[in-house]
């Protein structure tokens, strides 16, 4: 029966013990399974097909929503654990509150950690854990090119006009959209962090990448954080470029992080100069403000990264932890009113960082 298979995790201790005194392999895997597709149910079989037994871990309610945000999921928790359970491929079920795998695995100590063909290696902070007692990572390929998110766009694309609404406010009309998922960013400061500082950068042909910056920023994007641009630029007021040269700046970084897979969510900059007074202007938390409401950013886990001391206590009072790349602006940090969370050589240095902070959280 479906029910004999749904168990607790502190059930499946002894469970998996009598396996491993029977020689049987046993292989592990999670996920939501919000929408049971075919993609779910081609990789669970494919999975069970390398081992003898096959257990597999369904997020609870709340830890899904706290990375998928709050109209997520669709199907509650233990709808999810029965339709799982159900599949043939299935031997065990269980849920789990924790957004990583990693406890799982220290309980469980499967023989086989199965994750989808689009994940890499390096992304899963469980290897640690899962390598401690000798087990292995199986990656297997997608064959079926269909999400769970997808299937929600479409239905969603289907019944757009209701999820879009006018509103008036002081006699301009606007078209409102519903809200992207919650997720946490890295803020990054822009001229000395992504790249060289040369002072009040406006000519593309010298807008030149700092080592390790993307591949830095490609880490973190793998581990799921959105990377927003948070950048003074007081040369604009000061009358020393333009908008427009800024913009054109802007293109040739774009250009150059989309070719290595990287996609910056958001660029938002203050114009004006430090005599202005500007809220927006870094240290001021405007951008910020106005990032967390555009992008519904969870600022609780996220980061900011720059190389000054104004991008240091931006992130500060922003309540968000800092990490200052260690640049000609800050010859020694013992010197700043504002002391930075972790310092750094580069972007690189910086992602590691946060991964290990992810790894020891879990």
């Amino acid at each position: 029966m479906i029910s004999d298979k749904i168990k607790s995790r502190e059930q499946l201790v002894s469970i998996c013990g009598q396996f491993r005194e029977e020689n049987l392999v046993i292989g592990f895997t999670s996920g939501a399974f919000d929408l049971l597709h075919a993609g779910h149910a081609d990789f669970l079989e494919k999975a069970r097909s390398q081992c003898d037994k096959l257990i597999v871990a369904v997020n609870s309610d709340a830890s899904i929503q706290k990375y998928k945000g709050k109209n997520r999921p669709i199907i509650s928790e233990q709808n999810r654990l029965k339709t799982v359970a159900a599949l043939a491929s299935v031997d065990f079920v269980f849920l789990f509150e924790e957004r990583r795998n990693a406890k799982n695995i220290q309980i469980l100590q499967p023989h086989l950690y199965f994750k989808a063909g689009d994940y890499s290696e390096n992304q899963l902070t469980s290897k640690p854990v899962l390598e401690q007692f000798g087990g292995e990572v199986r990656l297997i390929p997608i064959a079926e090119q269909i999400s769970t998110t997808e299937i929600i766009n479409r239905i969603q694309s289907a019944k757009e006009h209701i999820d879009q609404f006018v509103e008036e406010e002081r006699d301009v009309v606007h078209l409102k959209c519903r809200r992207p998922k919650m997720s946490p960013a890295i803020f990054l400061d822009r001229d000395g962090t992504i790249n060289y500082e040369i002072g009040y950068l406006s000519e593309p042909d010298k807008f030149d990448l700092l080592p390790n910056a993307l591949a830095g920023m490609k880490k973190l994007q793998d581990m799921g954080y959105r990377l927003v641009i948070i950048t003074n630029q007081g040369g604009i007021g000061l009358g020393y470029f333009t908008r427009e040269d800024f913009y054109r700046v802007n293109k040739k970084m774009l250009a150059e992080v989309s070719n290595a897979g990287i996609t910056i969510d958001k660029i938002y900059f203050c114009p004006h100069s430090k005599a202005e007074n500007c809220p927006c202007r870094k240290p001021e938390i405007g951008l910020i403000l106005r990032a967390k409401d555009d992008l519904n950013i969870d600022l609780s886990h996220s980061y900011f990264i720059g190389d000054s001391e104004s991008d240091v206590k931006t992130g500060a009072n922003a309540g968000i932890k800092t990490i200052l790349i260690q640049s000609e602006l800050v010859p020694n940090t013992r010197e700043l009113e504002t002391k930075p969370n972790f310092v750094v050589k580069d972007l690189l240095e910086a992602a590691e960082i946060i991964l290990k902070r992810e790894r020891e959280r879990i």
